[in-house]
């Protein structure tokens, strides 16, 4: 791995649908059932369209079966370059000269 990289998932349930002629997220919800893995088709359209963050091994085991492919078809180590953020007060594109201006807090009657 090199410096600056660090390992990240990518979850590639949908183009794996894709190639096997599921194009709605609704196409899973009876194959799922039929597995054994009840799941509302809200949480299969969750599951579709954003990476899960943990994936039950009943799940995964039900959509590779179904899908006719392995773990790896699914979830791809990548390695992404880490991008540093600037540091506050650092010059850089931003707003030019322009500063802000500090509030005064008054109270009624006062001038």
């Amino acid at each position: 791995m090199s410096e600056g990289a660090r390992p990240v998932i990518r979850w590639n349930l949908r183009q794996v649908m894709a190639e096997n002629g599921m194009f709605q997220t609704s196409d899973l919800v009876e194959p799922l059932r039929e597995q054994g893995v009840e799941m509302s088709r809200q949480m299969v359209h969750r599951i579709v369209t954003k990476a899960p963050q943990r994936i039950n091994v009943d799940l995964l085991a039900a959509l590779c079966d179904i899908l006719d492919c392995t773990p790896n078809d699914l979830l791809e180590l990548r390695h992404e370059q880490v991008r540093q953020a600037p540091a506050v007060g650092d010059t850089g594109p931003g707003i030019g000269d322009l500063r802000p201006i500090r509030a005064r807090v008054r109270r009624p009657g006062d001038r």
